[in-house]
């Protein structure tokens, strides 16, 4: 079976130190579940694999027990041409995608030239009750709507997402960072009328701070708007 196959190459691939290193960064994860393959070997197992006939037998074995088969998983989908295979494979994937490594990697390049049907799914995913889901979906806003598409509906569907879980909340921050970086003018006012949770709010705020795209001007106004820190 395949999937012997690739669970086989990936223990041969494994590096301790590195296994350890994902442990203490990815915390959502099970430790016995991280083999410790590096990322730039395993996009080229996945680039490998993508190209063999049976590689639906491995993408329909799901869930994985392994987090870098959920990795591998992430970019042999990143990579496929076909929008209606893709959207369908990522679907599959996402409600058992636990963590933000695999969620925030996987990045399919074909959705770029569909835009408007990826917005369907966007507007699904941001309505989930599955953390990672979520996060993909504001992702994905990031990725594709902040230069020509942009539209200030992306915003305020992001800024109306409220949640306790730690890796949405870091996402909005994230894409209000970004936002800020490319959309200047027509975002400040999400945080000027304080329109995030506080702790949302001051993480794209310090975010921004640590860009380079954000100018010394732009940096000195965003520190006064700081909650509680003014």
């Amino acid at each position: 079976m395949i999937l012997n196959e690739i669970r086989e190459k990936l223990f041969d691939l494994a590096d301790d130190k590195y296994r350890d290193m994902q442990i203490k960064t990815t915390p959502s994860v099970e430790a016995d579940s991280f083999i410790g393959v590096r990322t730039p070997q395993l996009r080229a197992l996945a680039k490998e694999l993508s190209k063999r006939e049976d590689i639906g037998e491995f993408l329909a074995e799901l869930p994985h027990r392994y987090f870098d088969e959920n990795q591998l998983h992430g970019f042999i989908i990143s990579l496929d041409k076909d929008y209606e295979r893709c959207i369908s494979n990522i679907e599959a994937f996402l409600p058992f995608v636990d963590n933000w490594a695999t969620c925030d990697q996987t990045i399919p390049k074909v959705f770029a030239k569909h835009k408007n049907d990826l917005l369907e799914h966007i507007r699904d995913w941001l309505e989930s009750n599955s953390t990672y889901t979520v996060r993909f979906g504001i992702k994905m806003l990031m990725d594709h709507f902040l230069d020509d598409d942009f539209d200030l509906k992306y915003p305020i569907a992001v800024a109306e997402i409220r949640s306790d879980e730690y890796y949405i909340k870091m996402m909005q921050a994230w894409y209000f960072a970004t936002a800020l970086a490319k959309q200047y003018d027509a975002v400040i006012h999400f945080i000027e009328e304080e329109k995030l949770d506080v702790w949302t709010h001051n993480k794209a705020i310090q975010k921004s701070i640590e860009s380079y795209r954000i100018n010394d001007e732009q940096k000195l106004y965003l520190r006064t708007l700081k909650i509680g820190k003014k």
